[in-house]
């Protein structure tokens, strides 16, 4: 029986596109997890950057607040960090492209990170009385995925699976469970956590966390970011650094601005 050969150079080809048009945050992240693994590799027998950096509920303290904010970019291995590179990245782009360098750069390394950190160890010490380590980037895979299922509930409130209507801010929660209940030591609480984070933001109820657009503004202006960074998107949404401009992407009714009025043992976040 015949076979059909598809030409490898056409993925190939669509992949490079698609990383050469990555806008710069995500291009750092994506770097910057990598990275992290990389050093976990090299460094494995002197410096355990697992233990230095994963969100352990009782080693949180005024001298290691950096945790909170650590734990997204260190993974167990290298399926486990692939896997949460290849389901954020996209949500991590389209999000910067629509907001802003700046903007996706003080809430993924502020509120996005701290906030699902917070309801993890107040959750894991005062209500479950245990100490179980977290980490893995897809606590903001989650967190993005909540902000998109109340987006798309506003417009599409329900989907039909036989005679049942499932409302569609539901989704994400279902994947936490399915991802709980397949992927050894995947945390569902983390997942949780980051979840509740994005239904927040995505109902408009944390918007005053978003930093003020003529700061930014300024900042861009008084830098010159514009001129000098490659593939840095604009606060304004309009123009975009010296490589060239970025596909656009669709925006949600009401114009610029961010919607956020808008992971003992150790598990993991996500697969």
């Amino acid at each position: 029986m015949p076979t059909i050969a598809i030409p490898s150079q056409l993925s190939a080809g669509r992949a490079r596109s698609y990383v050469y048009r990555l806008p710069l945050f995500t291009r750092v992240v994506v770097a910057a997890i990598i990275a992290s693994w990389v050093v976990g590799v090299v460094t494995d027998t002197k410096w355990d950057i697992r233990a230095w950096g994963a969100l352990v509920p009782q080693e949180i303290g005024f001298a290691s607040l950096y945790r909170t904010n650590t734990y997204p970019f260190i993974h167990l291995n290298f399926l486990h960090m692939i896997m949460n590179l290849l389901a954020l990245t996209p949500l991590v782009e389209r999000f910067e492209s629509e907001y802003g360098t700046l903007t996706a750069l003080a809430l993924f390394m502020g509120p996005f990170s701290t906030f699902p950190a917070a309801l993890y160890t107040i959750t894991e010490i005062f209500i479950l009385h245990s100490n179980t380590a977290v980490m893995g980037a897809s606590v903001w895979f989650f967190l993005l995925l909540g902000m998109e299922a109340i987006r798309t509930y506003k417009t599409n409130p329900h989907f039909v699976i036989a005679t049942y209507n499932i409302p569609t801010w539901t989704t994400p929660l279902l994947l936490a469970v399915v991802v709980s209940a397949l992927v050894p030591s995947s945390s569902l609480l983390g997942h949780l956590c980051g979840l509740l984070v994005g239904y927040f933001c995505g109902l408009g109820y944390m918007k005053f966390l978003a930093p003020p657009e003529k700061v930014l503004r300024f900042i861009e202006a008084k830098l010159r970011l514009l001129q000098l960074l490659p593939r840095y998107v604009s606060v304004d949404q309009k123009t975009y650094g010296r490589f060239g401009v970025l596909p656009t992407t669709a925006t949600s009714p009401g114009g610029a601005g961010v919607a956020l009025g808008v992971v003992g043992s150790t598990q993991r976040l996500g697969p």
